[in-house]
């Protein structure tokens, strides 16, 4: 009954955020006569405070409409090209008025960026996706909330992940693709490159591989010590739940988001805690680009879907219980998950040296289990200095990070790329 509280709980609290969000305005909106009075900042940043605290966060949008490339501005549209019940393949193609642009933008290397199904929406990786559009033709993964998912479309388990991810790479054609995998999403995809290998499949010209748990016995972390200390009948027991009844999959077990995002604060409380009281200090002291800095991270960061039930149990049991993919002991589908079958395919593995939910290591683990990939065709990179979230988004991402995944792609592609921009005319 736990969801069932939850939402009674944020029904009853509605109407105070509905207020505080109200109070916020009243006491700071130029020409209202309440911004006049004694301590009015005070009183509306205490309220937009209260009104963040307790509002509900729905799923942001992309927003990706422009890209710069050489200085020009470039159109760039979102496209669904595909769905299934619990994934949506997104395309972010981008638009010249000239022949010549247009040739350049087709001959862009094609990169897939597998987004991860452990809590957050897709969005989070928009700053990974807009830096990708200055070089790329991108797509990405955009799973659906499990709430939102009727009960009559059936289980989604760690297998379907795998089956879908094939089926998206198959509908984008490998010859010239790039996968981008991001912090949970390496796993199924190094299981989906390697039975399409295994299989006589052509596989992507590459695989980038960033910050995920590969092989979780590797400098274990809090995340991950929390799903080995636990026996799998406790996360049966106490973070699975039943959709209520005001939602499209109303009876659908799921790991519910309000529960992920819990545990997500939980992992960093004081920090979460001096971001609140600095916005509040901001909004006292009239520093508005720190505010409004702070609304975007936490308009994504506290925005979460649930997961199937079966999947995030599978993920338990596979990935962090028994380390099967390490092992060579993982069978998807009736098929054995064998990296060593991949020869065609490049890899770049990417960490972050402060890396606190895939330890150092965890990832790099993919080179040894790919041994079939000639040496060459490895590369490994430790981000000093950089946390989970820096190695795809931010500055350090941005300036670090990017132009080393740009360069690793365009030498591994068909037909290889100049690493730095190529020049083209202005659209």
């Amino acid at each position: 009954m736990l969801y069932q509280f939850h939402e009674l709980w944020r029904a009853g609290m509605a109407p105070f955020t509905y207020w505080a969000e109200a109070g916020s305005k009243m006491f700071s909106a130029p020409g209202s006569w309440l911004a006049g009075m004694p301590e009015a900042q005070r009183v509306a940043a205490g309220c937009e405070l209260m009104y963040r605290i307790g509002k509900e966060y729905e799923k942001p949008e992309f927003d990706l409409h422009n890209v710069e490339i050489d200085g020009q501005q470039y159109p760039v549209v979102q496209r669904e090209v595909m769905r299934t019940p619990f994934c949506r393949l997104l395309r972010f193609k981008r638009y010249s008025d000239d022949a010549d642009n247009i040739a350049g933008l087709k001959d862009d290397p094609t990169v897939l960026v597998v987004a991860p199904l452990s809590g957050h929406h897709s969005t989070l990786l928009r700053d990974t996706v807009r830096t990708l559009l200055q070089d790329h033709k991108v797509y990405i993964t955009d799973w659906i909330d499990a709430r939102m998912v009727p009960e009559s479309e059936g289980a989604f388990t760690l297998d379907d992940y795998v089956l879908t991810l094939q089926k998206f790479m198959r509908e984008i054609g490998t010859d010239s693709l790039h996968v981008i995998s991001v912090c949970q999403s390496t796993v199924p995809v190094m299981a989906a490159v390697s039975l399409m290998a295994a299989a006589g499949e052509s596989t992507p010209q590459s695989l980038v591989m960033m910050g995920g748990p590969i092989d979780t016995r590797e400098s274990p972390t809090a995340v991950n010590n929390l799903a080995v200390q636990k026996p799998l009948s406790w996360f049966k027991e106490n973070v699975i739940h039943s959709v209520p009844s005001n939602y499209p999959g109303r009876g659908r077990s799921v790991y519910p988001g309000f529960l992920q995002h819990a545990g997500f604060m939980a992992m960093n409380p004081e920090r979460h805690f001096q971001s609140h009281w600095d916005f509040y200090q901001d909004l006292l002291k009239g520093d508005l680009d720190d505010a409004a800095s702070h609304r975007r991270f936490y308009d994504e960061y506290n925005a979460v879907l649930d997961m199937p039930s079966e999947y995030y149990l599978d993920t338990i049991r596979i990935v962090f219980q028994e380390h099967l993919l390490p092992r060579g002991l993982w069978d998807v589908a009736g098929a054995r998950v064998t990296p060593s079958a991949i020869v065609d395919t490049a890899m770049l593995t990417i960490e972050g040296e402060l890396d606190d939910i895939s330890g150092q290591g965890q990832t790099r683990a993919a080179h040894a289990l790919c041994s079939g990939i000639a040496e060459e065709n490895h590369a490994h990179m430790t981000v000093m200095g950089a946390g989970h979230y820096g190695i795809f988004s931010g500055r350090r991402w941005r300036t670090e990070v990017y132009p080393a995944v740009r360069d690793f792609i365009a030498a591994h592609s068909a037909a290889p790329a100049v690493a730095s921009k190529r020049p083209r005319k202005a659209a």
